[in-house]
């Protein structure tokens, strides 16, 4: 097994602050370039902070992306949401480009958390559709 040290990510050491005041970019904030905002498809998930509902969330995001990697789901998006007209909201949404994002699942419309096996089989169907979903699909008929 190989050595957790051989595998990691370093921090920027004084060498490569060095460098950067030499004129290096690589970490230079002005010379980054920031992602897409909403890149198609994606997921946004809001969720009431006040619940505590931050690791259903991260399971969600996790999941989905597990289900369905990029690039057919190229970002995911994690809201905290934290005041009295949010309470106790979970929502799903998915943005497809050329359209303002659909809402996949409202935990108050809905009375409940989402299933995994049916958010997974509701995305699909806009971003997917003739992917199987193996154990998590409907059963034909």
């Amino acid at each position: 097994m190989a050595d957790s040290a051989d595998v990691s990510c370093p921090l920027p050491s004084e060498q490569d602050n060095v460098e950067q005041a030499k004129g290096n970019s690589a970490l230079d904030s002005s010379t980054f370039i920031p992602p897409v905002p909403l890149a198609s498809p994606s997921i946004i998930i809001e969720f009431c902070d006040r619940c505590r509902w931050l690791h259903r969330a991260t399971w969600v995001s996790t999941e989905l992306f597990l289900t369905f990697p990029p690039p057919t789901l190229k970002a995911i998006s994690i809201i905290p949401l934290n005041s009295e007209e949010t309470g106790g909201r979970f929502r799903v949404w998915l943005n497809l480009e050329g359209s303002p994002p659909q809402l996949m699942w409202d935990r108050k419309i809905e009375g409940g958390f989402p299933e995994l096996k049916g958010l997974k089989q509701r995305i699909r169907d806009h971003v997917q559709p003739g992917k199987s979903l193996g154990h998590s699909d409907k059963k034909s008929e």
